[in-house]
């Protein structure tokens, strides 16, 4: 039956090698069922039923990309989108988190309809990749504020706006150890880095008696809270737009840019780099975003940590299939997720963080006409705590800086088109 599903002989595996590449995924991303709850519940949603959430769009992304797509690709609520869902959208926007759900639905709708008539190749091709490499960095900063303040490393000052926290506390010096703790792991290729520094920082605060300990095993806890509670109504509203643009377009180039990096890896693209299933695979990555809404939880997108398992063998669909089961068995450690402080994720966090800034290598920076909207992105993003806000921003001076430098025939229609809808909103808006 795996055979006739998978075709792992075809593709040159084994049973064995495929669940140990499943195995080895889980153990890198795993840290997601941890700060994406914690996250999620400051946004004033249930931690627990964010917690089984979080499991259950993870493991059904991954069992529809395993078993429609066959890709060795595993699928979780994205880092960043979650930020984005938090810290723009409810806590900086002052939408409800029903309303914000709303426009995760709405969004995971759109990129289904996109990647159905794949209009999807046609909106990647007209976007410049600068403005792709842009949004990243830009994500990449605004994680790092986010790491730095749930740390207490970054605090607030009613002069300065920021300020150095008093890094000599238990918080900011465990958040410091965390961080270093996962570089030098990772640079020794310790693939569950990041979960082994979040275990490891609980652990001393516990010792400490900084956290509660709550166990490790116990039933699921409710779904009840988060389930079916998005506001549809308050999502399509056109206060809305940009909320919904952000969450579909950058899912859109985390997708499309984890499908290839991971494809390439497994040999799975041919030589002109066209990958086969390419729907499929799309469509199951949208398919859990709509799944994930549903239950309560922010996009569910690609992880690049699939790379993780492709690199010890995993070529077949029965890869991420594993990693479905491995979030499933993870609804029973609920309370090991209570436990985990908001400076323990935040090292992984930051991490994250860093590993998105490493795009800025591939900006010229001899060129204005780029530079320009790539600092305006990596800027406001953060400064304006808001993704939504960053991209547009971006879009409208990468257009205006061509326009002016006599380079208007490089700027797309689509570009021209986005621009122009942000100008209206911003002005419509503020």
């Amino acid at each position: 039956m795996l055979e006739r599903v998978f075709s792992i002989k075809a593709q040159g595996s084994t049973v064995k090698t495929e669940v140990i590449a499943g195995l080895t995924t889980f153990i890198t991303m795993v840290y997601i069922v941890f700060v994406n709850p914690a996250m999620l519940a400051e946004a004033g949603m249930d931690h627990g039923a964010a917690f089984v959430a979080t499991c259950l769009a993870a493991a059904i992304g991954c069992f529809i990309m395993g078993i429609w797509a066959n890709y060795p690709l595993a699928l979780a609520p994205g880092m960043g989108l979650n930020a984005f869902f938090t810290y723009g959208v409810v806590m900086g926007m002052g939408y409800t988190w029903q309303a914000a759900l709303g426009a995760v639905f709405v969004s995971g709708c759109l990129f289904l309809i996109l990647s159905l008539f794949k209009i999807r190749e046609w909106v990647i091709q007209a976007i410049p990749l600068v403005l792709k490499q842009a949004i990243a960095t830009g994500i990449g900063a605004f994680l790092a504020l986010i790491a730095l303040k749930n740390a207490g490393i970054i605090v607030s000052n009613p002069a300065t706006f920021v300020q150095l926290g008093n890094i000599t506390e238990a918080g900011p010096l465990l958040a410091i150890l965390s961080f270093f703790f996962i570089a030098g792991l990772m640079f020794r290729d310790v693939k569950s880095g990041v979960l082994i520094s979040i275990f490891l920082v609980t652990l001393i605060a516990l010792s400490l008696g900084l956290v509660e300990y709550k166990g490790v095993f116990d039933m699921p806890p409710s779904l009840a809270p988060t389930f079916l509670q998005m506001d549809l109504a308050a999502a399509l509203e056109v206060s809305m737009l940009s909320v919904v643009f952000a969450f579909l377009f950058v899912d859109l180039f985390d997708t499309s840019g984890t499908l290839v990096a991971v494809s390439q890896k497994a040999g799975l693209a041919d030589s002109e780099g066209h990958m086969p299933r390419l729907g499929r695979a799309l469509s199951a990555d949208s398919t859990a975003t709509i799944a994930g809404a549903a239950l309560g939880t922010s996009t569910t997108t690609s992880y690049i940590e699939s790379v993780a398992g492709v690199s010890v063998g995993g070529k077949t669909g029965l890869t991420a299939v594993v990693v479905g089961v491995c979030f499933l068995a993870m609804m029973f450690f609920a309370p090991l997720a209570y436990m985990v402080p908001a400076y323990a994720t935040a090292g992984a966090i930051l991490y994250v963080a860093v590993l998105m800034l490493q795009n800025l290598k591939f900006v010229n920076w001899d060129d204005m006409t780029d530079a320009i909207p790539v600092s305006v992105v990596l800027l406001m993003t953060p400064l304006t705590f808001s993704i939504a806000h960053g991209i547009a921003l971006g879009f409208i001076s990468y257009t205006a800086i061509k326009v002016l430098c006599k380079r208007a025939n490089e700027v797309s229609v689509s570009v021209w088109i986005l621009s122009i809808l942000f100008i209206v909103k911003f002005a419509l808006t503020m």
